[in-house]
């Protein structure tokens, strides 16, 4: 018998999926946990248990069983415990549980309304710290109170919601402790601050934190690393208020605190660096000065391990598509050196106690993450999980053909995708996706998007044009100032290579796609060139002065990406590059989807642009999804996901089959 030939991937896949995250090495690093997902298309909701593998070997195995969600696995320093944070009991928020690292009954700690999150064993294994939101108004559970009126909200600050929250300007998330047996958690920061990442000293008497409490923190980005006593008290802050600060960990001798970040405090683009600053306060010390790359990776992964000797700090990059695990003295004494390479992504890594190995989870684009260990130099690296083999030896996965092309003094990358089942002297139509950001990197991680474009019979075009990140913070911030101008013209060119090097694209079959500021480039490109049979705008930024005063970061990210400009100084600036200007020239047939509880893009946004265009009779279509944010595409409803998939999808079919393209063009004629 031989064997079936390997399927498309379609939509639906993404619920076949195993989708692995956040592998905690134990602490003799012989077991790793970690954390699966799947889609339950049924239910209408994600599912997350804990598992373990042996890092000898062997078959990953189940480790919780909670009908929701259970996540954030964290070892007891025994590694006797494994706490973790479970959603198991009905009408109750995330709450904080451990279980025996053998197995048994998980014990619940917390039972807080608003939920917990982010938990940290302290050194001596004998309490948990964890963040949960305090103040605000509490929604009553009297039913004919709920029936009245809810209070007005009050609002004094610019930084009052955020997207994927809803309204934050009243409900604080501060640090708590509760002991490792259960009892009355404590609060130990408080005030009207938001504090996030503890972070315990060696010898469990402090815990760093982030905050935002200086006195322009409503006008600025900037954050710092704070010190409080585990007993509370009067926070001390030890940096010094002159960029974002993330990720505290501190040495083991508890002298020194390394953290991520950078000194300016409104400035887009910027490279996020490692550094270290002496536990009492003093003057931080950068240790990639010359690294030129974000040491701050979108796609996760952004936490620092010392070595146990304190003499070296484990971090991730940004790098030309992949994101790479790097190494640095912490005394600065030599430059950073690669660990864990190749064209891949890392999403999350661990250090077991004596710092000889390190657990981590990559991803490549023909591979969902799987969790891997190594050595900590990157010597020996095995596999210690293929929970998606199965999945994968069903369907047939395009792989990324890497091309390079020069602009402007940059040297720039695009992939391509064949799509399946590609036949030589075949033409294919070709869709062009545009990542969001700008600031951020298409590359080598799966990507169920592009996979399922390419299932349905598209060849896949994307590109990193400056204002991406992983070619260096000049290239970064390049588009600064330029939104619609530099970027494009690569985006474009981009497009050219691709066609260039691969003839049996059809040229009258080309769409384009992309979602946030790849829906601004979207919005764009169809205002400016005729050239896409059809786009699909997603989430869009349409109008740089509108955003200014409703989204979430409005009164913040329009001005640090045009150089400073403000609506009232320069309102030409935000007129000259926001799409909606040029609306009037658009004549491809446009798709514009958003989500009704976007706050990053409001939903004005989109719906300026389908006014525009359907008041001037142009082809266009307006879809809307209720109750979902910003992230519809990452992890809104899992109904919602595969809907979206299915509009697009559709739009696209109609409008670049051969079929329709010459129905159009006998139009034209006509």
């Amino acid at each position: 018998m031989t064997a079936s030939p390997a399927r498309a991937m379609t939509p639906e896949d993404i619920t076949r999926i195993q989708w692995v995250s956040d592998a905690q090495l134990s602490p003799d690093g012989s077991r790793v946990a970690f954390v699966v997902t799947t889609l339950n298309q049924d239910k209408d909701e994600y599912v997350s248990n804990i598992w373990m593998v042996d890092t000898t070997g062997g078959t990953p195995r189940r480790f919780t069983g909670g009908p929701k969600r259970d996540t954030a696995p964290r070892w007891s320093p025994d590694g006797t415990r494994l706490a973790f944070i479970s959603e198991r009991e009905a009408k109750k928020r995330p709450q904080l549980y451990v279980i025996p690292a053998g197995g048994g009954e998980p014990q619940r700690l917390t039972d807080i309304k608003r939920g917990v999150a982010n938990p940290v064993w302290s050194p001596d294994g004998t309490r948990l710290a964890f963040l949960t939101k305090t103040g605000g108004w509490e929604e009553p559970e009297d039913e004919a109170e709920k029936a009245k009126s809810k209070p007005a909200r009050v609002i004094t600050t610019l930084k009052y919601k955020m997207n994927g929250e809803g309204f934050v300007y009243d409900r604080r998330p501060h640090i708590f402790i509760i002991s490792a047996e259960g009892g009355e958690p404590k609060q130990i920061t408080d005030g009207d601050y938001s504090d996030s990442a503890p972070s315990w000293s060696p010898d469990g008497r402090q815990i760093a934190f982030v905050s935002s409490r200086h006195d322009d923190r409503d006008f600025d980005n900037a954050s710092d690393i704070f010190v409080v006593s585990a007993e509370g008290g009067e926070p001390r802050r030890v940096t010094g208020s002159s960029g974002p600060a993330a990720a505290p960990a501190w040495s083991p001798d508890g002298a020194t605190i390394a953290y991520l970040g950078h000194r300016y405090k409104n400035e887009a683009g910027r490279n996020v660096r490692v550094w270290t600053v002496p536990a009492q306060g003093g003057e931080p010390r950068c240790l990639t000065p010359n690294l030129d790359r974000t040491c701050q990776p979108f796609s996760g992964g952004e936490a620092l391990a010392w070595s146990p000797d304190g003499g070296t700090v484990t971090f991730t990059i940004e790098d030309q598509g992949s994101v790479p695990v790097y190494r640095v003295a912490a005394d600065g004494s030599s430059p950073p050196q690669s660990v864990i390479i190749g064209e891949r992504q890392v999403t999350g890594s661990s250090l077991s106690r004596d710092g000889d190995r390190i657990a981590f989870t990559a991803t490549d684009p023909l591979h969902p993450a799987e969790v891997y260990l190594a050595q900590a130099s990157g010597a020996e690296e095995r596999q210690l999980t293929d929970l998606n083999a199965g999945w994968r030896a069903e369907v047939a996965l395009s792989r990324p053909e890497r091309l390079r092309y020069e602009r402007a003094g940059y040297t720039l990358d695009c992939w391509v995708m064949k799509p399946f089942d590609w036949q030589e002297g075949q033409r294919y139509p070709a869709l062009l996706n545009v990542h969001g950001g700008p600031a951020t990197q298409y590359g080598y991680t799966f990507f169920d998007e592009f996979q399922v474009y390419a299932g349905a019979g598209y060849a896949v075009i994307f590109t990193n044009p400056r204002g991406s990140q992983g070619y260096g913070e000049g290239f970064t911030r390049a588009v600064i100032g330029d939104w619609g101008g530099g970027d494009y013209a690569d985006m474009m060119a981009g497009l050219d290579t691709a066609l260039a090097a691969h003839p049996w694209m059809d040229t009258s079959r080309l769409g384009i796609t992309g979602g946030s500021y790849g829906g601004f480039m979207t919005s764009w490109a169809v205002g400016h060139t005729d050239r896409f049979t059809a786009a699909c705008s997603e989430r869009a930024l349409n109008t740089h002065y509108s955003m200014f005063g409703s989204s979430d970061i409005g009164h913040s990210f329009p001005e640090s990406y045009s150089d400073g400009a403000l609506p009232w100084d320069n309102l030409d600036w935000y007129l000259k590059h926001s799409p909606l200007t040029y609306a009037k020239h658009i004549t491809t047939p446009l798709l514009i989807m958003h989500s009704e509880d976007d706050l990053r893009c409001p939903m004005e946004q989109a719906e300026q642009l389908f006014a525009y265009l359907r008041k001037m009779r142009k082809e266009v279509l307006f879809i809307r999804f209720p109750d979902e944010s910003h992230e519809l595409s990452r992890s809104g409803r899992p109904r919602h996901r595969l809907e979206r998939f299915q509009h697009l999808l559709d739009w696209f079919e109609k409008y670049l089959t051969p079929e329709s393209v010459a129905a159009g063009e006998r139009a034209a004629v006509r």
